[in-house]
């Protein structure tokens, strides 16, 4: 019987030729069954220019082997400590299969035309928030917040919403990806890829609990 990726992963055996974003399609094929809300929840880390550590939900937009997508409002407090300090990391946790993901590396902008056919997939209303906004400032009152939104949505009618400038995504391109599963009495498996530079060859060990 042909074993699953996952199988694969964690039987001990040889593990060389695996791929991790293989595997991650894996994973996320199943959370997208399984997890009620929002499978494509992430944390997402980044620093301060003081090195302290920020980290908060975001929504992973995009993937391949490239990287991790997500996009944001650049002048939003990750925003801008991203552009200051490009690396990251990230995990995604889905409770109902007890399985998350770990992702560490280098972190790049995404070129223009992949933020706009993001953006333009959005619903109306999505894009007019987001060009509303200005995320991570102070807001003396929610209804500022809305105003500005009504009078937005009027000034665009029936046209199309542009993107804005401030607005795109970050590619964190991985140069480590864990998986971890749970198991009986804490005993989880673990086990860690990684490569020295995004066009290294990988290789992987498996990790104590």
């Amino acid at each position: 019987m042909l074993q699953t990726l996952t199988e694969r992963l964690f039987d001990d055996g040889d593990r060389s030729d695996l791929d991790p974003f293989a595997l991650f399609e894996e994973w996320f094929a199943l959370a997208k069954d399984s997890e009620p809300n929002d499978p494509h929840a992430m944390a997402l880390a980044s620093a301060d220019a003081d090195g302290l550590p920020d980290v908060r939900m975001v929504l992973l937009n995009g993937r391949d082997t490239r990287g991790f997508v997500f996009f944001t409002n650049f002048n939003s407090a990750k925003g801008q400590q991203l552009l200051a300090n490009p690396q990251a990391a990230m995990v995604m946790h889905w409770k109902s299969l007890r399985r998350q993901v770990r992702v560490r590396g280098p972190v790049e902008v995404v070129t223009p035309a992949e933020a706009d056919v993001y953006f333009a997939s959005r619903a109306k209303g999505s894009q007019i928030a987001s060009s509303a906004s200005r995320q991570s400032q102070p807001l003396d009152r929610r209804d500022t917040l809305v105003e500005q939104v009504a009078e937005l949505t009027e000034r665009i009618g029936e046209g199309a919403v542009p993107r804005p400038a401030h607005w795109s995504g970050f590619r964190i391109v991985p140069l480590s990806i864990e998986f971890w599963k749970d198991g009986q009495f804490r005993l989880h498996d673990r086990v860690r890829f990684t490569r020295t530079d995004p066009a290294g060859a990988w290789t992987n060990a498996r990790l104590y609990p």
